[in-house]
């Protein structure tokens, strides 16, 4: 059940980063939801590396969010839009 929650999850926080995120993304169901996966994955790492969260312990809501908006916004660089 724990998966199923973090698509769910992942899902949402994607939509909200792509509704965040200023212009057009064109982006699938399944693209959004590994953005918001992604993103929760990259906001651990870093809260873990600079101190905010400790070993083993998850990103929050508002976290995951704001990886995700960095995700998405790195692949608007690397697309070159």
């Amino acid at each position: 059940m724990s998966i199923v929650w973090t698509v769910v999850i992942g899902f949402v926080v994607g939509l909200l980063a792509r509704a965040v995120m200023p212009g057009e993304q064109k982006l699938g169901l399944i693209l959004t939801t590994v953005l918001g996966i992604a993103g929760s994955v990259v906001a651990g790492y870093l809260g873990q590396a600079i101190g905010w969260y400790q070993a083993g312990q998850g990103a929050g809501f508002i976290g995951s969010i704001v990886g995700a908006v960095v995700l998405l916004f790195a692949v608007q660089l690397l697309r070159g839009k």
